[in-house]
């Protein structure tokens, strides 16, 4: 049986629907946009994670994934984007350039391989001798493969003539190129360089950390306007970026999932996974020191194009971290 409701009792319920709704109104604009560029590695996945998560940190994170790290640069130079994570040598490079921008954190560390094609012979750095090399041009790769075959007393350049002869690929193309045997040795990011392990197709010869850059620090950059002018918004991001970066340090089944899952849709394996994260650890941390060094060693061998190296005291700024760990009880 049907109910029939009077006319005066039908406007008195729209009456009342139209009340809620107005007063949900202010709760739901009260959630304000985050412009997130990032990039698609293991390494990256506790900042993606940090949409799912937004909702209840207040905010509204809209996520671009880019190609490398000078291309999220050039986006904030558009004013495409508030917060973009990057290897620190496209921040440094772009901070040379006067691209207003802070590093207020660092994700994860380390994240990257030389690896050489297992029927090449080579063990050792100085083996690369006479050999093809890929890297992607504007990461930090590029750094650490420099510093690499400086501190081996190497020659290098993308054309023939020097020892080591540099193919510049994108770094899903460096995987093909060593499979099909066209370079015989890459300094790969995570979780391709894995890859190329767990497919049999490479060697690793290093880790490439024993330049004094160390393990390279990811780079977590606001725009300075999102850090001046938004200080509310741009703290509540920062919790929320150090409490999806605690999750995935937590709960590796969760980071495991959502990395192979959501970010490479099943293109990435667990032992992929696994063996990325063991060599790209998350973390929350950066110092100017190691800003300054990593810049440092670009002006030594020509990356970023710098007159001069910024000065990292003053554009790395740990203050919202550092509120952030402590409002979550995080040392």
């Amino acid at each position: 049986m049907q109910l029939a409701l009077r006319p005066q009792t039908v406007a008195r319920l729209s009456a009342v629907c139209a009340l809620l709704a107005s007063s949900l109104a202010p709760s739901a604009h009260a959630q304000e946009v985050v412009r997130l560029g990032n990039l698609k590695f293991a390494h990256y996945g506790a900042v993606s994670y940090i949409k799912e998560i937004a909702p209840k940190c207040g905010i509204k994170v809209e996520e671009s994934m880019f190609a490398k790290g000078p291309d999220i640069m050039q986006a904030i130079v558009a004013g495409e984007l508030d917060v973009g994570a990057s290897a620190s040598e496209a921040a440094i490079a772009a901070r040379a350039k006067n691209v207003p921008i802070y590093v207020v954190a660092g994700f994860a560390k380390g994240g990257a391989r030389l690896v050489a094609r297992t029927d090449a012979g080579i063990k050792t750095v100085k083996d690369l001798k006479g050999k093809k090399v890929g890297v992607t041009r504007g990461g930090i790769q590029e750094v650490l493969l420099a510093a690499q075959l400086g501190q081996a007393g190497l020659s290098f350049s993308d054309q023939p003539g020097k020892d080591v002869q540099i193919v510049y690929l994108a770094f899903p193309d460096l995987n093909q190129a060593l499979m099909g045997k066209n370079i015989d040795a890459m300094l790969q990011s995570e979780p391709y360089a894995s890859q190329a392990l767990n497919k049999n197709f490479g060697t690793e010869i290093n880790r490439p950390y024993d330049t004094p850059i160390g393990e390279p620090v990811r780079t977590l950059v606001m725009t300075e306007k999102f850090y001046k002018e938004r200080r509310p918004v741009a703290e509540k991001f920062m919790r929320c970026f150090v409490e999806a970066t605690k999750t995935f340090m937590d709960n590796k089944a969760l980071a495991e999932k959502y990395v192979t899952q959501t970010m490479f849709k099943g293109q990435v394996t667990k032992d992929d996974f696994e063996d990325a994260i063991d060599n790209s650890p998350y973390s929350f941390d950066i110092t100017a020191a190691h800003i300054q060094t990593t810049g440092e060693v670009m002006q030594k061998y020509g990356i970023g194009k710098m007159d001069k190296v910024p000065t990292a005291t003053e554009w790395v700024k740990t203050d919202l971290l550092d509120a952030a760990k402590k409002s979550l009880n995080i040392k």
